[in-house]
């Protein structure tokens, strides 16, 4: 012991982790509804979804990619699912000025319970395209997308009147559309050459599922189109996946 000198270490990602608790259990939730996340900034910081007054996901955020981009997108993909309730969607933000090395995200997961608990992260939700190798993924049970699987059913309007397209522009039509991957077989960066055919769309209510099935029927023999989580994906194939459907196929001649 010296005189007049002690040591003093101060826990910074523990009092941020506390403070932000604080701070989120202080607030009220807002719908997650696109004028409301409009009026976020574009910062850093951290934020929870919640669901029927559960909270099932949390997120962290850099400036970047920030606080109103990040919840603009949630408002967009829980768009078109099964068995949700969207107008049941609440969220809580929080700017965060200074981050530290500390995974905030992982942390407040585990405060809330964990992934049991917080059933939406690490489920798939909030991700872009896993890609082909991801495609033979299993569901994670109680997760987002078991939960609520893609509704393939819900009326759209693709079309203001009737046309001819390459299947490649419906495909381009359905992705501007639906708030979900849509993903096709490609040469390189480029389409297949087989989707080229030709594939009529009619003006009016139509659905994701009735235009996929049209497309794949104008196509040679040996497509698929299938519904895996979160996303449908159309490949020359005949396979099925442990966690997909079929939505439509063509018969190959071998």
């Amino acid at each position: 012991m010296i005189d007049g000198f002690r040591e003093f270490e101060f826990d910074l990602p523990d009092a941020l982790l506390s403070s932000l608790i604080t701070a989120f259990d202080g607030m009220e939730a807002a719908s997650l509804l696109p004028g409301n996340v409009a009026k976020l900034p574009e910062a850093q910081g951290v934020y929870q979804l919640l669901y029927r007054d559960e909270i099932v996901y949390v997120g962290k955020t850099d400036a970047e990619a920030g606080l109103r981009q990040r919840l603009g997108r949630h408002a967009w993909t829980v768009q078109h699912r099964c068995n949700l309730d969207v107008s049941r969607i609440t969220f809580r933000a929080l700017r965060v000025f200074v981050f530290t090395a500390v995974d905030l995200e992982t942390q407040l997961i585990k405060h809330y319970g964990g992934e049991k608990k917080v059933s939406w992260n690490k489920s798939g939700f909030g991700s872009n395209d896993p890609g082909r190798e991801r495609d033979t993924t299993k569901l994670k049970v109680g997760g987002f997308d078991e939960k609520f699987p893609v509704d393939l059913d819900r009326e759209i309007i693709l079309v203001s009147k009737d046309i001819k397209v390459a299947a490649t522009e419906a495909l381009q039509l359905l992705r501007g559309e639906l708030p979900y991957t849509i993903r096709a077989e490609s040469k390189g960066r480029k389409p297949h050459p087989e989707l080229s055919a030709t594939v009529s769309l009619s003006s009016g209510a139509t659905t994701a599922r009735g235009t996929l099935e049209a497309i794949v029927k104008v196509l040679p023999s040996g497509w698929q189109a299938t519904l895996l989580p979160g996303r449908v994906i159309l490949y020359h194939e005949n396979r099925e996946y442990s966690a997909g459907t079929v939505i439509a196929r063509t018969i190959s001649s071998t």
